[in-house]
Order: C-alpha cells, then sequence, then structure tokens
C-alpha cells in the first residue's frame, strides 16, 4: 500500500547547500546558488550545472524523494547537519 500523502515543504535551512557536498570558496559557488534558486522558485527538479553542464537535482526535488540515495548530490537535504 503506497503513501499517497505529500511531503511537508523543504525547510528553508536545508536549501543551502553542506559544505562538505559544495564549499562555499569555490570560484562557482555563487552561480550554482542562483542557479539553484531560480529552479526552486520555477519549481524545477533540477538545474544545469556550471561546472560540468550536467543536470543537478535541487533540494526541493531530493527532499520529495524522501531519503538519501547515497549518490553524494550536491543539495541532499538529507545530509547531517
Amino acid at each position: 500500500m503506497g503513501d499517497d500523502r505529500k511531503r511537508s515543504s523543504l525547510p528553508p535551512e536545508l536549501v543551502t547547500p553542506h559544505p562538505g557536498r559544495c564549499d562555499p570558496r569555490r570560484p562557482d559557488y555563487a552561480e550554482i546558488r542562483a542557479r539553484h534558486a531560480a529552479a526552486l522558485e520555477a519549481g524545477e527538479p533540477t538545474y544545469i550545472d556550471p561546472a560540468t553542464g550536467f543536470q543537478a537535482w535541487t533540494a526541493a526535488a531530493l527532499w520529495e524523494m524522501g531519503f538519501c540515495c547515497e549518490s553524494g548530490c550536491r543539495h541532499c537535504p538529507y545530509v547531517k547537519r
């Protein structure tokens, strides 16, 4: 039997990536944060990573998954803080 309840909204303190997953000293940190914020605002589950050109999951999309998949996602909201 599946759980049809929608997860609660992502807590605001989990929007900022854990420094172990995205070092604030990176030269592209501000761009990463801006792209992540724009994707969150638009309700998009991913954004294009400025460093690699690959898709990166947003914290909200990962939160909706309901668990950490152990893939090392940049915006994982389940990383111990």
